[in-house]
């Protein structure tokens, strides 16, 4: 009889999810990262991907979108196009677990990523809580302020020691030639030498 409910016992315990544990904090493993020519590689990718107890293809996508590059996984490990601070990349990981593997309600991972028509819900097989899944807000681009070949409105506001005007764009001077102080004119940047632009007059 014992071994009887014992062994049903184990049955139940092997249809449910396997829990994190509550003795200790849940632990994502410490991202390896170094720079490699003009890439950046995290070389333990498929060891947090694991723990994550997510596909890596999309946890790949999200790291990418994160970081505005390119890349792509290469055996256990993952290289993004471009130089990137280690930090940085383990803050990308940390914001990926927070929105794609924590329950909000009972903070267990013990999660699964499940479709709902179009929307993506985060379920909790620890607690059988279930939210959508965040979607942050992707910064537009800033566009630079001073751009070779484009048109602007100045006004002269100095004249240097070459007799030159002077104007502000941002953070641009902008040397102007034959004008006068006080002068609104709109010219044409030639050329951009760190933060100075030359110009014409239009």
């Amino acid at each position: 009889m014992t071994n009887s409910y014992e062994a049903l016992l184990k049955s139940a315990y092997s249809n449910i999810t396997e829990p994190s544990g509550d003795d200790g904090r849940f632990q994502v493993p410490k991202s390896r990262v170094f720079v490699e020519g003009k890439t950046t590689v995290l070389e333990n990718f498929t060891e947090i991907v694991s723990t994550l107890r997510r596909e890596p293809d999309q946890v790949m996508k999200f790291m990418m979108g994160e970081l505005g590059t390119s890349g792509k996984i290469e055996g256990t490990r993952a290289v993004f196009n471009g130089k990137f601070e280690k930090q940085f990349i383990a803050d990308i990981i940390e914001k990926y677990t927070t929105d794609y593997v924590i329950c909000s309600e009972c903070g267990k991972p013990d999660t699964q990523l499940v479709k709902d028509g179009r929307v993506t819900l985060l379920r909790c097989d620890a607690c059988g809580g279930h939210r959508p899944i965040r979607k942050r807000r992707v910064k537009a681009e800033k566009p630079p302020a001073l751009e070779e070949g484009k048109e602007y409105d100045v006004t002269i506001q100095a004249i240097s020691r070459r007799g030159d005007g002077v104007a502000k764009i941002d953070k641009y001077t902008i040397y102007v030639p034959k004008v006068q102080k006080g002068m609104q004119v709109k010219i044409k940047i030639t050329r951009i030498s760190g933060s100075i632009g030359f110009c014409t007059v239009v």
